[in-house]
């Protein structure tokens, strides 16, 4: 089974959802680790530090990550939550190539559908240049 999962999270409703099958996924090991992996994107950060005030953009998803990290607790498995600055789509692939997952979940749309418009989609980018595979949540 999975024992290695990288699971990208940004605190959106389709995150939730994938959460909960990461979640469920991980417990049909003891041996598996999830760690949670928070994007935070320099050109947005501003955006959300103006709408956190007075929290920096790590703190702003700290929250969102609130609820996700109570179900890992819940959950009962091992997970770590990490923090990186940068594109969402290509720092997740980054992180995953570089470290070795037996699995990549993650929500099928994001909280910035007007770029998932535009640019394509974070989910769509993973699995399009991730090495290992890819469960996109809707």
């Amino acid at each position: 089974m999975f024992k290695k999962i990288l699971y990208a999270a940004d605190g959106s409703e389709h995150s939730l959802r994938a959460g909960d099958k990461v979640f469920e996924l991980a417990r049909l090991s003891s041996q598996s680790k999830v760690d949670i992996i928070y994007v935070v994107d320099p050109k947005h950060s501003k955006d959300e530090v103006l709408n956190n005030w007075g929290k920096d953009a790590e703190d702003a998803g700290k929250e969102k990550l609130a609820f996700i990290v109570q179900k890992a607790k819940k959950s009962g498995i091992d997970f770590e939550v990490i923090f990186l600055n940068g594109d969402p789509g290509p720092t997740i692939v980054d992180h995953a190539n570089k470290n070795d997952y037996d699995l990549i979940v993650l929500g099928s749309r994001g909280l910035n559908k007007f770029q998932e418009m535009v640019l394509g989609s974070v989910s769509h980018k993973v699995a399009k240049r991730a090495a290992s595979p890819v469960l996109i949540v809707k």
